[in-house]
């Protein structure tokens, strides 16, 4: 699998959420301002809640910008199995249920799922509990992390 090209979907994800939340931060914005939303009494919220909404989105488009940038100085290396898992590895995981999962290890924006020929690739930023817990491993290795009150184990399959 080639993580040239995974990146590259990601970057074209990335892009595609910052052009929506732009267009959702720009209608936000003008419903926030247009003059038929100035509150004429203490209940009337809709140019206030507007204007939260707008500013919500605007901190969400800077994340992504910041994703955008991440990712395109991104330069994932081979696996060097003297380092074990680290930032631009693609992992493949198994769970006690048998059930596997490929994972691509990024610098930022996960939780985004890409295809890749037939397969499903799960992005995760290098921030998440799972990425941190794998960080160092090697096939074959048990990683575990716990979520809530359940204790989640995985073995390391193969490293890219």
């Amino acid at each position: 699998m080639d993580k040239f090209l995974l990146q590259q979907q990601v970057l074209e994800q990335l892009a595609q959420d910052l052009l929506q939340i732009e267009q959702a931060v720009r209608t936000a914005h003008e419903t926030a301002t247009h003059e038929e939303n100035i509150a004429e009494n203490k209940y009337d919220t809709l140019g206030l809640e507007a204007a939260y909404l707008a500013c919500g989105q605007a901190r969400r488009a800077e994340a992504i910008r910041q994703a955008l940038a991440s990712w395109r100085q991104f330069r994932p290396l081979p696996y060097d199995t003297s380092k074990g898992i680290q930032l631009g590895a693609l992992v493949r995981l198994v769970d006690a249920d048998d059930q596997q999962q490929q994972l691509f290890l990024g610098p930022a924006g996960g939780s985004m799922k890409l295809v890749s020929g037939t397969e499903l690739v799960q992005v995760i930023s290098s921030q998440a509990p799972l990425a941190r817990a794998m960080l160092g491993k090697c096939e074959g290795d048990e990683v575990s992390i716990q979520v809530g009150s359940l204790r989640q184990q995985f073995e390391v399959l193969r490293v890219d």
